[in-house]
């Protein structure tokens, strides 16, 4: 990534000065892929310095973690007062904030910027999400809105987000969404090929149809290229011969945890984890497959099959609606708990073009956010509130195949279960409180009086009035 973001900056005029601890894969680079280019190699931290105009702006491309703090360190004696370095890694947000006071303490700025769209969107133009040192932000904008990914009007898939950790943020709730959103593909993919019986072949047309209306997206197109490709030498689809044990970097993870840290509902990402945790224990599942029995197929009839794959297309726009209503609800809380201003419209113009969950209807969400920007759920905006409306019925009707298939569906099924609590006016959690205070005393509102009012029952004759502190962990 860090090679297609060069020449991508050079591609719109900039000169760029390269550096790798590894000199020979700066000299490399030089030779091949930006000979001829106003890129300039350099075998040291004091080279690349000398070659920056001031204020200098230095882009790290490194993993995330310790590498970044070490190279800062390295970087910093050769740097002066108003300098800019910029991580482009996958870092966490905590360390981005930690960062930002660091390095602003010593007179320098800081950007924390989060980048999607793999290595050709790094080329071609990706989605960029810059946060830290707001300071930062004139001197780098016209660098950072050139190589971005543009939307059909022009605008740039790139603007400023806010303070300290928050362009990271923003670029681990994309990656959580991202989690749910290929969860919930392979789900649609393995009731086609589990339940209907069908043919990589046959599920390629299915999704190449899906990306021509609602469904259109960066994701559900690869899903389209990489079911049509063949082996040569075994003649069998190429996803049928990958081993089903999926890997993950952690900012799915990270998403999960801090939607647990604020008591954000997110079900639908956590989901997705799990799921690929269940993956990985693959020797496991084997075994258990031999002794564990699920229920017996349910056969259905071409007809029957035809709609069910219909269905299906209606359950993963559901509950990739809700998927992306918990995502932009935890941004919320999160803004209220590290104090950022978030344009969520222009967050969902950012994601419009360029990452790896661009899609079609990310521009219903800017516009439902631009609508009303105080909307607290993006199920309660109009065009949502009907989409999901025209298709739950499906969608519960695919999940309950599923079930009474043994297929796991967790992503959908979390999903309708978000749904379906969050237009729940009631849930048993008046049950569980009344648990609570029996065995620990917790205390418990009352239906009966204004919130903020807490009660204790004397359930045994052990139980005493004297009650637990009231806190939310």
């Amino acid at each position: 990534m860090g090679e297609n973001l060069v020449l991508n900056m050079e591609s719109k005029g900039f000169s760029v000065a390269v550096f790798n601890r590894t000199v020979d894969k700066v000299e490399n680079f030089v030779k091949g892929r930006g000979k001829d280019k106003n890129i300039i190699g350099c075998k040291s931290v004091q080279e690349l310095v000398d070659n920056l105009a001031k204020p200098r702006k230095i882009m790290l491309m490194v993993k995330a973690g310790k590498p970044v703090d070490e190279f800062i360190d390295v970087l910093i004696p050769y740097l002066d007062k108003g300098d800019i370095i910029i991580d482009g890694g996958n870092s966490h947000f905590p360390d981005t904030a930690r960062r930002t006071a660091y390095l602003e303490e010593k007179g320098l700025l800081f950007i924390g910027t989060g980048v999607s769209g793999g290595e050709e969107g790094a080329l071609l133009g990706p989605s960029i999400m810059p946060g830290g040192s707001a300071k930062a932000w004139p001197a780098v904008k016209p660098i950072f809105q050139a190589i971005a990914a543009k939307v059909a009007d022009g605008s740039a898939c790139c603007e400023w987000v806010g303070d300290n950790g928050a362009g990271h943020y923003v670029k681990m709730v994309h990656n959580g969404i991202e989690y749910g959103d290929m969860q919930m593909i392979c789900e649609a993919y393995t009731l086609m090929k589990n339940m209907l019986g069908m043919k990589a072949s046959e599920m390629q047309k299915v999704f190449s149809e899906w990306n021509k209306a609602e469904l259109d997206s960066y994701l559900i197109d690869i899903t389209t290229n990489i079911l049509k490709e063949v082996e040569s030498d075994t003649k069998k689809p190429v996803v049928d011969m990958i081993l089903d044990t999926a890997g993950q970097k952690g900012t799915g993870k990270w998403t999960s945890q801090s939607a647990l840290d604020l008591g954000a509902p997110a079900p639908t990402i956590a989901e997705a984890v799990f799921a690929r945790c269940v993956s990985a224990i693959k020797e496991e599942r084997v075994a258990a497959s031999k002794v564990l029995k699920g229920p017996k197929a349910v056969k259905l009839s071409p007809a029957d099959k035809k709609a069910m794959v219909d269905k299906i297309r209606q359950a993963l726009y559901a509950s990739k609606i809700c998927s992306y209503a918990q995502g932009f609800q935890l941004l919320k809380l999160a803004a209220a708990e590290y104090g950022w201003k978030l344009n969520y419209g222009e967050i969902a113009l950012m994601w419009r073009g360029g990452c790896i969950i661009r899609a079609k209807f990310l521009g219903d969400i800017k516009t439902a956010f631009d609508k009303d920007q105080k909307l607290a759920n993006l199920l309660l905006a109009d065009f949502f509130k009907k989409a999901i409306g025209k298709a739950q019925t499906a969608w519960r009707e695919v999940v309950a195949a599923a079930a009474l298939n043994g297929i796991p569906v967790p992503a959908f099924s979390s999903a309708l279960c978000y749904y379906d609590s969050y237009r729940s006016a009631v849930l048993p959690a008046n049950l569980l409180q009344a648990q609570r205070d029996y065995f620990g005393a917790h205390t418990y509102e009352r239906v009966d009086k204004e919130r903020g009012k807490f009660f204790h029952y004397e359930w045994t004759e052990n139980s005493g009035s004297t009650t637990s502190t009231t806190y939310n962990a």
